[in-house]
């Protein structure tokens, strides 16, 4: 057996899941099986095209596999306003060879759960679609996974969807309900933690231009999103995607966390996608979300660099 810890990866890529997924790309600690798919920030046909086409660029052969091309129940709206209409900056790259598998994301969730039980790392940057559809189909499913990271919520509900809600909670707040509920232990990590760890766009542009092959294909998707962010929120950079994927690939750098139980509000005038925390443990519930509030800056920005080639 190997001694790689299985990983899986549920995405909708999206400038900044591209960066989390160079990031796993480049880890020799894990043993990536595949990519599941879901629409939320462009819609599905792209968030497949993209991430074949990383895949393609980084030289990584691993299946790509096609999921929920829209939310469980709600229409939403994409974030195309920030990644481009595809998601890779309209940067009009030639399409991948390669195309996506047949199974769909959902039972390849549930068949690789099995297969790696009580092992298997699932890393979720986006919508949480995929992921209610496999527990729904199999509700035994959080039994086999070894850990669940997820990349949403906005935790004292400072959003950047909403007044209080992160966009992959808000796209499909009847899934993260789902998911919050099914898993009786995961690790949170929102946007409020993403904005204290940016990084400055000036540092970025130089570990770009020091890189290889992925920083040119990433300076490319990214410098639309770059600009757009640098009008919007100053001086840093912040990929919310690369800060869930480190924190899941290298916990030890993990500084500060708090354990909390967590919920979704489905409902709610202004409230809708909210994530709900029970600070004060009045719900007297067990503690369900491990919130990662403070990661190690300097080993975030190393891994980064490094896979990026700089």
């Amino acid at each position: 057996m190997s001694q790689k810890i299985p990983l899986l990866i549920d995405t909708d890529p999206g400038v900044d899941d591209a960066l989390a997924l160079l990031m796993a790309f480049h880890d020799p600690a894990h043993e990536l099986l595949g990519l599941t798919i879901a629409a939320g920030n462009v819609g599905l046909r792209h968030t497949v095209a993209n991430a074949l086409k990383l895949c393609e660029v980084a030289g990584v052969s691993v299946p790509v596999y096609a999921g929920c091309p829209v939310p469980l129940v709600h229409e939403a709206e994409d974030a195309a306003y920030v990644h481009g209409l595809d998601g890779f900056g309209d940067t009009d790259y030639a399409p991948a060879a390669s195309t996506a598998a047949d199974e769909h994301a959902a039972l390849a969730i549930i068949r690789l759960s099995k297969a790696h039980a009580g092992r298997l790392l699932l890393v979720t940057l986006g919508p949480l679609t995929n992921l209610a559809l496999a527990l729904r189909l199999d509700p035994d499913l959080p039994t086999r996974i070894g850990r669940l990271v997820i990349m949403g919520g906005a935790v004292t509900g400072q959003g950047n969807t909403s007044i209080p809600a992160e966009f992959n909670i808000a796209f499909d707040p009847e899934a993260a309900d789902v998911v919050f509920r099914a898993f009786p232990a995961f690790d949170l990590i929102d946007w409020e933690a993403v904005l204290r760890h940016g990084f400055l766009h000036t540092e970025f542009e130089a570990w770009l231009a020091r890189g290889d092959h992925r920083a040119r294909f990433y300076d490319g998707i990214s410098r639309k999103t770059r600009a757009w962010s640098e009008g919007k929120r100053g001086s840093h950079w912040h990929s919310a995607d690369a800060l869930a994927m480190v924190a899941a690939l290298v916990p030890a750098g993990i500084v500060r966390d708090e354990r909390r139980h967590a919920r979704i509000e489905t409902e709610g005038r202004h409230s809708r996608g909210a994530t709900i925390v029970d600070w004060a443990q009045r719900m007297g519930l067990p503690a369900n979300a491990r919130i990662v509030m403070d990661y190690d800056q300097a080993a975030f920005e190393a891994r980064i660099r490094a896979c990026l080639g700089a």
